[in-house]
């Protein structure tokens, strides 16, 4: 015990060393950069530098139907008040009036679905109109905590409180929410946005600064008794993210499923984690071409539906694998390698539809009995989008689709198509062809099965790296050993090494025992 002690006293300044470098890799893992898929387009272009003016040559040769609805809660909420409380376009976001604090100040506030606060400008900034004054309400409560959160694009900064809200077209009543105030931003508020804050429906474990903080429906739900459902109908498909009106830009319901919204069957697949609204993709098909990838590829490091994300964001594989099936398939040649990197516009002379020129593109996702799977279909309206106009002569388009290095986002250029329902109680999310899609009576979306899931992996998932949540978990764990090891040492260090009083070797004490005749 004695040389085991001096050992141990010998090398414990290299063993503390040790001990604080994992200990601080342990801290600085568990405060990592936690990234949301919020991504925003600014509304504004620079002609002169991001149109494709080309004349582009077009080549001349070439169930589970029968699934209940979420309960309607009689008495608490109208479905029918909520409807077109939403105003937007997926270039912009959607957003919906709230009245927040005593007496109240009437904000405009984003709805995003891959995020988990609500948060308010409560401080000037050049691109919003007005902000939320806390000093000006008497039922403001400050926690006096810090939050800080960061998005693919943009990011802010801010201070935990509480406050009253109540929704003009929304459940009936005044609700108490967590709302983060933002002092500071950056590439947050956009140019030609009209919202205030943001609006995170996800769940609480994208809550910053940790999952302790109670998102906003979380609260909605708690204090009115509503079912743990909402949906959403966007209905910017095929507006121009440069006009200057805002459109009826669509409805979130709180509390159920509005019928009127959509046509058709609800399909729905499952949330695989209560994180993100994640679910799993089982393949993709460009026209009637399927991409034949890894099924987990598309599911690289997850597949999320977030409306507030503008477009369909794919991994890169995927993306590259989509790009070059639609250059395959699509009535253009030549056509700019920028239009699909997002760098240029393309340019048709006006009145001349550029989507008959472009295929259709299916997303099949398993369905709630995992042996089948549905497929839903998006047609170039939704992925082909107007942006702008050059002297009246032009009409400009940008690609729907981008790539991402973590996620594969279905985001509003795919939702724009489709009446889709958070079915938080029962853990799913479901699709029906919005009715708000459409032009001339034909449907910009398409739904479609039940399909066998035969020939595609029982489990798309595997091999997905771990999910930030679980390195949290992780890290702190390691943090607790480290921590633990520390303070042995500190003891031992401080404890003197003692020998036997007789200083005779024992059998006890020998490091060769039994070998000492």
């Amino acid at each position: 015990m004695y040389l085991i002690c001096k050992l141990l006293r010998q090398n414990a300044p290299l063993m503390l060393l040790y001990g604080l470098l994992l200990l601080s890799l342990s801290f600085w893992t568990s405060h990592s950069v936690f990234k949301i898929p919020l991504k925003m387009f600014a509304g504004k272009f620079n002609a002169s530098v991001q149109l494709d003016l080309r004349t582009l040559r077009k080549n001349q040769s070439a169930v589970e139907s029968g699934l209940s609805l979420a309960s309607d809660p009689a008495g608490i909420v109208n479905f029918l008040d909520m409807i077109n409380n939403l105003k937007g376009d997926s270039g912009r976001g959607y957003y919906m009036q709230m009245v927040i604090g005593t007496p109240g100040q009437t904000l405009n506030i984003l709805v995003d679905t891959g995020s988990s606060n609500f948060a308010v400008a409560a401080a000037e900034h050049p691109y919003i109109t007005h902000f939320y004054n806390r000093a000006l309400s008497s039922t403001y409560q400050s926690s006096g905590r810090g939050v800080a959160v960061k998005y693919t694009q943009g990011e802010w900064e801010g201070e935990l409180g509480t406050d009253r809200i109540t929704i003009p077209q929304g459940p009936s009543g005044t609700i108490t929410i967590n709302i983060a105030a933002i002092l500071k931003s950056e590439g947050f508020f956009l140019p030609g946005i009209n919202w205030q804050g943001i609006l995170g429906l996800a769940y609480p474990l994208l809550a910053r600064p940790d999952p302790s903080v109670e998102p906003f429906f979380n609260s909605v739900v708690g204090q009115t008794g509503i079912p743990d459902v909402f949906s959403l109908q966007m209905c910017g498909a095929g507006v121009s993210a440069s006009t200057t009106a805002d459109p009826a830009g669509g409805s979130l319901i709180m509390g159920g499923v509005e019928p009127t919204l959509y046509r058709g069957s609800v399909w729905y697949t499952p949330v695989l984690e209560e994180w993100y609204y994640q679910v799993e993709v089982l393949k993709l098909e460009v026209g009637a071409q399927n991409l034949n990838l890894d099924c987990k590829e598309y599911n690289s490091d997850k597949a999320i539906v977030d409306s507030g994300t503008t477009l369909l964001r794919l991994p890169g594989n995927v993306f590259s694998a989509v790009v070059e099936a639609i250059m395959q398939t699509s009535l253009i040649e030549d056509f700019s390698a920028g239009f699909f990197e997002g760098t240029k516009l393309a340019c048709w002379m006006r009145g001349e539809s550029p989507w008959r020129l472009f295929p259709k593109i299916s997303i099949y996702l398993r369905a709630t009995n995992t042996s089948q799977s549905f497929r839903i279909t998006i047609l170039p309206q939704l992925y082909v989008q107007p942006i702008t106009d050059i002297d009246g002569t032009l009409d400009c388009f940008r690609f729907g689709i981008s790539p991402s290095a973590n996620a594969l986002v279905i985001g509003a250029t795919v939702m724009e198509g489709f009446y889709v329902i958070f079915d938080r109680a029962q853990k799913r999310v479901g699709f029906a062809v919005s009715t708000c899609a459409e032009s001339g009576g034909v449907p910009f979306a398409e739904i479609a099965g039940p399909f066998l899931a035969e020939g595609v992996a029982s489990d798309c998932m595997s091999g997905v790296p771990l999910r930030e949540p679980v390195m949290w978990v992780i890290a702190y764990a390691l943090m607790g050993i480290c921590a633990l090891v520390l303070i042995v040492l500190l003891i031992l260090l401080m404890l003197p090494c003692q020998r036997h009083r007789d200083g005779e070797i024992t059998d006890e004490s020998s490091l060769v025992r039994h070998r000492i005749k």
